[in-house]
This record gives structure tokens, sequence and C-alpha cells, in this order.
């Protein structure tokens, strides 16, 4: 069924891809017939590769990419030393840890593609009971973490789904409809899927750290972006240097072909500096004061204008005062993360703020949970890290100071108070940490420590700028929108705030 689909698709447009892109480079620019402009393509995991290498500040690594399927390669093992990038060995299609994530995202009622971070908070409110059953049939795992899927359980090699009957059968319930309930059968099934992925990606690594004799591991590929997995390959130093690709999924991907070919073709130098090459990932367009005043004029806006002094004062108070804020301020975050330019923010000792935020401004699962932005030098008072986290890739444990134990049967109740820091205390006092420092983010740094001078806490409520099922706001349109669509009560853009109650 598969290929009847797309069969259409390849003779119309994937067979003259090269003729398509381009006429449409042409349509923007001239010059690029005048220059006969000469079109390359990279390798799909390869661009992963140099993604995550290449930014990175190291000048010797080895590379992991763990994806669905790119051309034929799910997980790939490279070496790279200074600026070559050389495979060592990787595992092919149909055998794929990614399709395999995707696949239970598909069971338990979720998108495919989109929303595997859901099961990935869904998880610490099951046990992992069916990890070893997992292991039994479904997926076979060897001692260097090379595996391989029982395919009588999948549909996605010739289907249209991901996964069959048999699969079912195996669980004895049918898949999850997306109107349907979750039961504590589905945490259970989430809890041991991501129980089973953490299992082979640190069998992997520990073999490729025990063959290749590297300090320094770059990761990228959609499963990267699995920040449990990554908290604890962080916690149990086989590495003893980490650094992940921010937009390590097929985004990602653009920046690392453009990469390969400026450092393996034309044979340019990787210059290694103590921090990363991603800029903190603030490689979006930026909007002067004018242009934002112009468009909250053009939309009949109601707003004041301050000095940046006066405008984290006021924005501290309104988070005190328990408000919900959309934070838009200089380049968009490049990548799936909100990192302090196209954010919401709010005050994470409010219990009931997780409760706001999912019911009235992100409309989605109560489940879901919130990520703590905190000044970098206090991290370690707060969490169980002892390493940045600027680009919210890592879970931690919160330290046992910070936790509110539980005098109930049932620790993983809902909306119950678990620390000092409800609103970012998932429900096994972990939290997606990111780190903020002075240097590379000041207006953000500077807005959590006028917060930290008033509160004593030096952490803020981060979530991306958007509703469910939209992307993050880009423009100043985009944000005064999403602000009035949203039971949001403020906005910050720029210089300018505007209050809800002001708006007509």
């Amino acid at each position: 069924k598969s290929f009847v689909k797309s069969i259409p698709f390849w003779v119309k447009e994937k067979l003259y891809q090269k003729k398509i892109i381009l006429d449409n480079l042409v349509e923007l620019d001239e010059a690029f017939k005048k220059n006969k402009c000469n079109l390359l393509f990279s390798n799909h995991h390869l661009s992963h590769a140099a993604s995550c290498y290449y930014p990175s500040p190291f000048d010797n690594a080895v590379i992991l990419t763990l994806d669905g399927v790119g051309e034929w390669t799910t997980t790939a093992i490279y070496i790279a030393e200074k600026n070559k990038i050389s495979l060592k060995e990787k595992i092919d299609f149909p055998n794929s840890l990614g399709l395999l994530y995707s696949s239970f995202t598909q069971y338990l009622g979720f998108k495919i593609n989109e929303d595997e971070y859901k099961v990935m908070g869904l998880a610490p409110y099951g046990k992992p009971i069916y990890k070893e059953k997992i292991f039994s049939d479904m997926v076979r795992v060897k001692d260097n973490g090379f595996f391989k899927l029982n395919m009588k359980y999948f549909n996605y090699e010739t289907g249209l789904t991901m996964i069959n009957r048999e699969f079912e059968n195996f669980f004895g319930k049918k898949t999850r409809k997306k109107s349907e309930p979750i039961e504590n059968f589905h945490k259970n099934v989430a809890a041991s899927i991501q129980a089973a992925l953490e299992e082979v990606v640190f069998k992997i690594v520990k073999y490729i750290k025990g063959k290749y004799q590297k300090e320094n591991l770059c990761l990228a590929g959609g499963v990267a972006l699995n920040c449990v997995v990554n908290g604890k390959l962080q916690n149990d130093k086989i590495f003893k240097n980490i650094w992940i690709q921010p937009a390590a999924g097929d985004a990602g991907g653009s920046l690392g072909a453009a990469l390969l070919i400026w450092y393996q073709k034309l044979d340019n130098l990787k210059k290694v500096e103590n921090s990363d090459g991603m800029q903190n990932s603030l490689l979006g367009r930026s909007f002067t004061q004018s242009e934002i005043e112009h468009e909250l004029y053009s939309l009949k806006s109601n707003f004041d204008t301050y000095d940046e002094d006066k405008l984290i004062d006021i924005v501290s108070n309104h988070l005190i005062e328990g408000k919900t804020i959309g934070w838009f301020q200089g380049r968009e975050e490049f990548g799936p993360r909100a990192l302090g330019s196209r954010s919401i923010i709010a005050d994470p000792r409010n219990p009931n703020m997780q409760k706001i935020l999912n019911s009235k401004i992100k409309f989605r699962e109560s489940f879901r949970p919130f990520a703590p932005v905190i000044l970098e030098e206090e991290c370690h008072k707060w969490f169980e890290m002892d390493y940045k986290s600027p680009y919210m890739l890592f879970v931690a444990n919160l330290k046992d100071e910070q936790k509110i134990q539980l005098d109930i049967k049932d620790s993983l109740i809902l909306n119950e108070i678990r620390s000092t820091i409800p609103a970012v205390t998932h429900v096994d006092y972990s939290a997606r940490v990111q780190t903020v420092h002075a240097n590379t983010n000041a207006r953000f740094h500077s807005l959590i420590s006028r917060f930290k001078k008033i509160t004593g806490c030096p952490i803020l409520v981060n979530t991306s700028f958007n509703i469910r099922g939209e992307p993050i706001v880009e423009s100043p349109q985009d944000a005064i929108k999403c602000f009035l669509g949203t039971n949001l009560d403020v906005l910050c853009i720029g210089n300018f705030i505007l209050l809800k109650e002001d708006q007509n």
C-alpha cells in the first residue's frame, strides 16, 4: 500500500527534485542561473553527524546518530578528527530505535513523528513492567547494543501504519484512540518502552567508548532529543564530555549539510573554542523596536514602553502576582525548544501553575510537565547536575533539600505539591533543566536574577510560546495573535508591555 501511494509522488516530483530546487532558486534570484549553481546533496546521517560535531567544542570525538531512518541507515557511529568525519559502523532499516519508539507512540494514541516526547513525559507515571516482554520477542539486543526488530509486529516496512494486529495481541489491548482516556496500562507501556530505549542506548554508548577510546561523545538524530536518556548518560560519566545538537532532529540536518560542505569538501579548519558554536541556538530573525511598534499600532494594541531596568522590574512583579507572560525578545531559537526568546514564562513556586498553563494557555494534556530555566551559577544548589544545560536537553533530579515528600500511598498523583518549585517538578522529582548565562542571553538572565533577588528563587517556568498544534511564534504579529487567542495575562515584546485587560 505504501508503494502504491508513493509512486505517483516519485514520478511527479522526487525523480526531478534537483531541477525543481534549481528552478525555485532561479525564481528567487537570477544569479543562480547566470552562475550555473551547482547543487550538492549530503547523506542524511552524515548531515546529522556534522550538525553535532562541527559546532561542538571538541577537536575529536565519537559521534552517535540515532533516528527513524535516513536513506537506509537508522543508527550510525562515526569518528571525527579535526575537520574530518568518517563512518565506522551502522545499522540499517527496518531495525530502528526511532521507528520502534514511534510505533509505541502510535499504540498509545499519540501522533507519530510529533508526539514521541509525550510518551517520554508519560513514562514516569508508570512502571516498566513490560520491558522484559519487549526484549523477549519484539526486540533482540546484543551486548554491544546492536539490535534487531521482529518485524512480525510492525507494519511500517510496506504498510501505511507503524504497527499491526500482532503488536496489539502482544500486549493484549487495541491501540488507544485519541478520545479514549489514558489508563495505568498505557502509563506502564510508556515506562517500558522508555526503559527499553535507555538500555539499548546505554549498551551502544558503552560499546563505542570501549572500542574507540575517545573522551568526547556527540549525539544527533531524533532519538537524541530524548532528554531522559541524555541526562542518565551525563550522570553515568561513560564519556567525559557529551555535546548534543539542540536541533537534533531532521531540521538540524540542514545545518549539518552546510557544515559538511564547508569543512569536508572545502577543507576549512575546525576552530575549537571553549564554548560551542551554536551561539545559544539564537540563529533566527530578530526585530527592531520600530518594527515591533509598527506592528503593535497596526493591530490597534494598547501598550506601554519602558527602558530595560523598568521593564525587568514590571515583568518580575507580574510573575510574583501569578501572571502568565509571553516573552518575545531578540533572535528566534533554532530547534524545537524555546530558550528564552520565544517563551511563555511563569512563577514555578505556584502550585496551580502547571494546571493553568496546560489547560488555559497551551490547551494540552494535563500530565505534560514544564521545564525550569535557572541561572547557570545557581543550578548546583537546586538540581543533581554538575554540567551546563543551555539547550534544555538533559533531565536531572531535584536536590533532596528542595523536595517535599508526599504522605500518600500513590506518589504518582497529578498536581500534588512535590517540591518548593511544584510547577516544574515531574512526578518522579525530575525536571528538564535549562541553564542561562549572562553572556549568552543577557536580558533573560537579568529577569531571572531580578526574580531571585525578590523571591530567593533563581528559577522560572519556561515553555514554548505557542499553543498545541501551532509552531512557536516567530514574528511580532504571531506573538500578538497568540497572546490575544489564549489566556495569557501579559505580553512583553521588545521594550513594550501589553496587559490583557487593556486590549480591545
